[in-house]
């Protein structure tokens, strides 16, 4: 899950961001409302997490903008304005759902993770693929009924392999779902994790390279 928080408050936005990479998700932050703009149409982006009270182009217009684009990604507002008139219009200019400000961090996680399962391609809460089952509301992957303890990025990969359902995922498709937009694009950091996942996984060996192609799920 890739996802472009739009915060003007500096402390704010560097709050969500390691929160949310703490929960395996990838993230970008941008300050205003003409880079959120800028991004979504550069970035393939499941979910953006928009204020309202934005510098440059306001929130409600940027919301209204990325509705028109019909890019499949969804978006919450996360606000100060918590008023009922707010989340109403809010949700009229096309928010997908409305958090007002202060939150719970552990709300907001579900929220993007419900959003994420509502997205244009059907997103079930677990996945199995062989003996492998991942929960990934408890963020949780056990092989055989044992459990795996894999890092944040070791289950943002695994889960973009297993909703694959054995398809080949380049390298390219990986780094741009599973990391942010400053990762260097000529980093071997996808193939270390895959390596790390299939130690982890173990026997029989269900991570497979396509040479020249990429990496899927397979039992053989």
């Amino acid at each position: 899950m890739r996802v472009l928080v739009v915060e003007d408050e500096p402390y704010m936005a560097r709050v969500l961001e390691l929160g949310l990479r703490r929960e395996a998700i990838a993230v970008d932050v941008v300050h205003d409302g003409d880079s959120a703009l800028e991004s979504v149409t550069v970035h393939d982006y499941d979910a953006v997490v928009l204020d309202r009270d934005l510098p440059g182009v306001h929130g409600d217009e940027v919301c209204r903008r990325i509705v028109a684009m019909d890019l499949g990604c969804r978006i919450l507002m996360l606000t100060a304005a918590g008023r009922l008139d707010d989340k109403v219009a809010g949700l009229g200019l096309g928010a997908d759902d409305y958090l007002a400000k202060p939150f719970d961090f552990p709300e907001l996680v579900a929220r993007l993770r419900a959003l994420y399962r509502r997205s244009p391609m059907v997103h079930s809460p677990v996945l199995t693929f062989a003996d492998l089952e991942f929960d990934t509301h408890r963020r949780r992957v056990t092989r055989a009924g044992t459990e795996v303890r894999l890092t944040p990025k070791e289950l943002s990969v695994l889960e973009l392999l297993m909703r694959a359902d054995g398809g080949v995922l380049s390298a390219e498709y990986l780094l741009d779902k599973a990391w942010d937009a400053h990762t260097d694009p000529f980093t071997n950091a996808v193939r270390l994790v895959v390596h790390t996942l299939r130690k982890k996984l173990g026997e029989p060996q269900l991570v497979h390279t396509a040479i020249s192609a990429g990496y899927y799920l397979g039992t053989k």
